[in-house]
């Protein structure tokens, strides 16, 4: 097997790096140009600590590739590297064995994500990601550590974290384009998203007090920091979710629109994991009408609503989707898989989705505000709904959405995220193969 280089297996292997505008470092996409291949399989990461966290991620991925595609296919490798972070707390299954470490250490041996306090290297994570802020960073951290029984630090805390979001000041229910899980009181969202860890916990076959005192769900205002640190979390989300859009509309779309049009042979081949699948899926945004160099997408616990691709939402048929539409300018498949074992998208995407209106609306499942990730394609007529054992077996379609339920594989994971990270599985590659028609 080619050593692709940065640590990567396979090859040729080059990154495609971008900042949170979405410009292209030139070097990464001067490298990227040069590339020796007939197709390209473009991976764009979701949140990650660090590059190095990426790195590894891709080198797992991209391992089967070589025994599954035809003789006449040679692959070249490109990962996408974006300005995003993982609380370290969130466990990736398999390769990173530093974040279970950290939560049973911080839980006394519970195997729940982290407790309230931040870790050394979210710490380190949160400074890169939100530079010019360690003032604020400082204080939230303290507050953490220190979880004081106290309204007044609850609302000190909600201050701080609408301040790293940018949206200071905007407090109370229905404020316009700020999720009231910014805007409500930070008690009643706090309260709300400790009982969802509850909730991830007891999914995640932890029970119902595995969570450990931390994260009960009582009265006492002592007990509702881990939810803090979740709404911290959730800010980090927030941020990620605009970031992941700018950068495939005006980053990764662009460089491979152009590209194509220097090399019209060379077929593109897009996957994106989490807020990753936002960035490839956005990246449609710029490819012309007409054009065919992207040849398959696949979606991989995809953190966006699953009517993106909708013409018509159901509880709105006077709008559609945000990609509406945009399938169309793939020449094969949209491929989302998906896992009901992902508590990350099951459980806390809604929560910073939608616009909740009072503390009960802020748990359970509202399909207006479902993921891709969490049950696949919804509101596109003809979409067929596949297992992953049906679409290995008997093939994927040539065009148009498709979903696939890949929780046969994707469901390794504690909370908070559960499975959202388990995608390092040959059976996902060769969805990958199949939607690109590079088998054998």
């Amino acid at each position: 097997m080619a050593d692709g280089g940065a640590g990567i297996g396979v090859g040729p292997y080059q990154e495609l790096t971008f900042d949170a505008q979405g410009d292209v470092d030139p070097a990464t996409r001067a490298a990227v140009a040069r590339m020796e291949a007939t197709d390209l399989l473009v991976f764009a990461h979701g949140w990650n600590s660090d590059r190095a966290t990426a790195t590894r991620l891709y080198d797992r991925f991209f391992a089967p590739f070589p025994g599954l595609v035809g003789s006449g296919v040679r692959l070249g490798y490109v990962g996408v590297v974006w300005p995003s972070m993982r609380f370290s707390d969130e466990p990736i299954p398999d390769f990173d064995p530093h974040a279970a470490l950290v939560g049973a250490e911080a839980t006394g041996g519970a195997g729940v994500a982290g407790g309230p306090a931040l870790d050394a290297d979210t710490r380190a994570a949160l400074d890169g990601f939100w530079p010019g802020r360690e003032a604020e960073l400082d204080r939230v951290a303290a507050l953490l550590a220190e979880r004081p029984e106290s309204r007044a630090a609850f609302a000190e805390f909600g201050a701080l974290v609408r301040e790293l979001v940018g949206v200071a000041g905007a407090a109370g229910p229905g404020v316009t384009g700020v999720p009231d899980v910014f805007a409500l009181d930070p008690v009643v969202v706090c309260r709300a998203l400790t009982a969802a860890l509850a909730e991830a916990a007891a999914a995640a076959g932890e029970g119902p007090g595995a969570a450990g005192p931390a994260f009960a769900p009582g009265d006492g205002l002592r007990a509702l920091w881990g939810g803090a640190k979740e709404l911290l979390r959730q800010a980090t989300y927030y941020e990620m979710k605009k970031r992941a859009g700018v950068v495939g509309e005006h980053g990764l779309g662009p460089v491979l629109t152009d590209l194509a049009g220097r090399r019209p042979a060379l077929r593109f081949h897009l996957v994106g994991h989490s807020f990753g699948a936002r960035v490839v899926s956005f990246s449609l945004r710029a490819v012309p009408q007409g054009a065919r160099h992207v040849k398959s997408l696949t979606l991989l616990q995809g953190a966006f609503s699953h009517y993106a691709f909708s013409d018509r939402l159901p509880h709105d048929p006077g709008r559609g989707g945000v990609l509406r539409g945009l399938q169309g300018r793939v020449d094969g498949p949209v491929v989302a898989c998906h896992s009901s074992h992902d508590s990350a998208l099951g459980v806390f995407y809604p929560l910073a989705s939608r616009m909740a209106r009072d503390s009960a609306g802020l748990l359970g499942f509202d399909e207006r505000w479902g993921a891709l990730g969490h049950d696949g394609v919804q509101a596109v007529p003809g979409a067929p709904r596949l297992t992953l054992e049906g679409a290995l077996a008997g093939g994927l379609p040539g065009a148009g959405c498709v979903s696939v339920d890949a929780g046969s594989v994707v469901r390794r994971g504690g909370p908070p995220s559960g499975a959202h990270s388990d995608i390092c599985h040959e059976e996902l590659a060769r969805i990958v193969v199949g939607a690109g028609r590079m088998g054998r």
